[in-house]
């Protein structure tokens, strides 16, 4: 997408919803290699996304159910569907599901939305049903039960695969990234203030990207690494990268209506909030993502 078109191009609301939370998890968790905290708590926020604007309404991911969330021993805050009507959006309005990947944590609602179509890029179907699932530890992240929805709309003809990069609609575009998954995608959305990232788990939280940093779960070492230049590529800024699990995200941009659980990516960050480029690498001005 050239500039002339995005220039061109409508610009959207964009919400991050958190709907649980991993609030045990330390950070030698969340790191391949050396823990660079001296493992100290660390913990990890789970959320789907909104897109609104020019009459429609795109979702990105679908996050898990309790019952996934008991079992996992995740904490369940509510359900997305619930988030979602607390900005007056119902299932039917949802037209498009954007699937970043398929673990658990992020295509496991896909059956609450029948008439939605499921962009999904073809690796990932590919790679989830395919013969790296004949290892426990590579499917571990994954959920036969969600996996199944996803070939139910596929049969249902709703499924709609992407092969590397494409525009979904003018203004929002998604992009191969690969690393913690052989499909995994990043979303980029046209907003007021540029053009927001939505890296999901390219990026788990903004010290993996500032600092180049390998999440444990990962398909492709190289691939993550590479992603993390992608994602910066792709975004106006450092803040316009957001990371698929930062709780941080909820300390630097402001809350819908004063909702806890509901933040607007399409405002700028709060003041003071904003993260600073310092030597080629990204710098958070307040808080400390370590």
């Amino acid at each position: 997408m050239n500039l002339a078109t995005q220039s061109a191009s409508p610009v959207y609301e964009v919400f991050a919803l958190r709907y649980a939370t991993h609030d045990t998890r330390r950070s030698g968790e969340s790191y391949l290699g050396d823990d660079p905290h001296d493992d100290i708590a660390m913990p990890l926020d789970f959320y789907v996304w909104v897109i609104r604007g020019s009459g429609r309404v795109v979702l990105v991911d679908t996050g898990f159910d309790a019952a996934t969330a008991a079992r996992r021993g995740r904490r369940y805050l509510q359900s997305p569907l619930a988030l979602l009507g607390e900005l007056g959006i119902a299932a039917r309005d949802v037209d498009t599901v954007i699937i970043s990947h398929m673990h658990y944590d992020h295509a496991g609602n896909i059956r609450a939305f029948p008439d939605a179509t499921l962009r999904l890029q073809e690796a990932e179907m590919a790679y989830c049903t395919g013969r790296c699932m004949c290892h426990e530890v590579v499917r571990k992240p994954f959920e036969a039960h969600d996996v199944c929805a996803a070939i139910e709309k596929l049969h249902a003809g709703r499924v709609v695969f992407t092969n590397g990069d494409e525009a979904i609609a003018p203004g929002i575009d998604v992009h191969l990234i690969g690393g913690h998954t052989a499909g995994l995608q990043a979303v980029r959305v046209r907003t007021a203030r540029g053009n927001v990232v939505l890296a999901s788990d390219a990026a788990h939280y903004w010290d993996h990207v500032r600092a180049g940093r390998l999440f444990p779960i990962v398909h492709n070492v190289a691939g993550m690494l590479d992603g993390h230049q992608t994602l910066r590529r792709l975004a106006d800024g450092p803040d316009h990268v957001i990371p698929g699990h930062d709780p941080l995200v909820r300390e630097r941009f402001a809350h819908w209506n004063g909702h806890p659980d509901i933040v607007a990516l399409h405002m700028p960050p709060l003041a003071g909030a904003e993260v600073e480029v310092e030597q080629g690498e990204a710098v958070l001005e307040t808080g400390d993502a370590q």
